[in-house]
């Protein structure tokens, strides 16, 4: 019997913003120990998504450098994964249509983020280009494209999981079997890091807000000041427990720290009678976590032409392996192929 290929993986992130500590320990960390060594592992810096909302496009060109090189920096190896842009790849956008040909409006409307964009962006009195609400169908193709076996996502992208395989079974019913149909994949054991000065929602790399947000490229002095300035929690200031809902103050430090450490929140808590100490640890952790990082960061940066190399090799493969996929779905619903 022939070996069963290896099962593959795609994921990406969108540079809408500096890449943060959230980013690393709840996503990247996992791609660069576990996902690229189990599977064909896809890996890309999805620029095309940054351009649904207002931008910057010299901005949007830096941040897209910087997200690629940090994976590099992180440990993503080329030799264990395929790292590429996005846009760098014309099947992303190629396959986008036919999946906006194959999703209904109404399935468009009810996903949630853009609901909540589209909510925020008019509470602002500004309108929303329609790309804030075709954009799930670029991300069903970003996936399809590679005949993905596994998203690994957090939960608030498994919608997009969910409708990239409605949309993947329905084109296969229609008209014949071109795609593998996804599932989204949750680790066992994902870091879930809190804004630091608002312990009640997500660090995001796009927040206005940036003094609970501890970015990969932070020096550490920087790092030791956000940790050290983290909401706590009203009480007695000796009273640390791990408890997300009285306590999610120093439950989201007490996870930074075990993520850094490799211990057990609930365990760690009980070495600490201050919150003081567990704000100092903590910093040190962090700080030591991302050191290693950093100088593989300055040292990639010395070197621009490696990471493009890089790049341009990893788009070269993506290519390879989403043309004659991208060229079947055109065939199958009956478009002509070129002279």
């Amino acid at each position: 019997m022939a070996e069963r290929p290896r099962r593959r993986i795609f994921s990406g992130l969108k540079p809408t913003g500096h890449l943060t500590l959230g980013n690393y320990l709840g996503a990247v960390r996992r791609w660069v120990e576990e996902d690229q060594y189990r599977a064909d592992a896809l890996f890309s810096v999805v620029d095309l998504h940054a351009l649904t909302v207002e931008h910057d496009p010299a901005r949007v060109r830096r941040l897209t450098r910087q997200a690629a090189t940090l994976l590099l920096a992180a440990g993503l190896d080329p030799a264990h994964c395929t790292l590429f842009v996005q846009s760098h790849v014309d099947e992303h956008a190629r396959l986008s249509y036919l999946m906006e040909c194959t999703a209904s409006d109404g399935e468009m409307r009810r996903m949630i983020q853009y609901k909540e964009k589209t909510a925020r962006e008019t509470d602002h009195g500004r309108g929303v280009r329609l790309s804030l609400l075709t954009y799930p169908a670029l991300m069903a193709a970003d996936i399809l494209a590679y005949g993905t076996d596994e998203v690994p996502v957090g939960e608030d992208q498994t919608q997009h999981v969910e409708l990239t395989r409605d949309l993947a079974l329905r084109f296969n019913q229609r008209y014949g079997p071109v795609f593998t149909v996804p599932r989204a994949t949750r680790p066992r054991v994902a870091a879930r890091v809190m804004d630091l000065r608002d312990p009640t929602s997500k660090m995001g790399k796009s927040h206005a807000e940036t003094s609970g947000i501890v970015y990969l490229l932070d020096e550490p002095d920087v790092v030791r000041r956000k940790v050290m300035r983290a909401t706590t929690d009203s009480g007695a200031a000796g009273d640390v427990r791990y408890d997300r809902e009285s306590r999610p103050g120093v439950a989201n430090l007490l996870d930074i720290l075990a993520a850094c450490t490799g211990g057990e929140p609930g365990t760690l808590a009980a070495g600490y009678s201050s919150y003081g100490a567990l704000k100092k640890d903590t910093a040190d952790a962090v700080v030591e976590t991302l050191r290693p990082l950093r100088a593989r960061h300055a040292l990639l940066c010395a070197d621009p032409g490696q990471v493009e190399a890089v790049l341009r090799a990893g788009a070269e493969r993506a290519r390879e392996l989403a043309r004659p996929r991208v060229d079947a779905a055109y065939a199958a619903v009956g478009l002509l192929p070129p002279g």
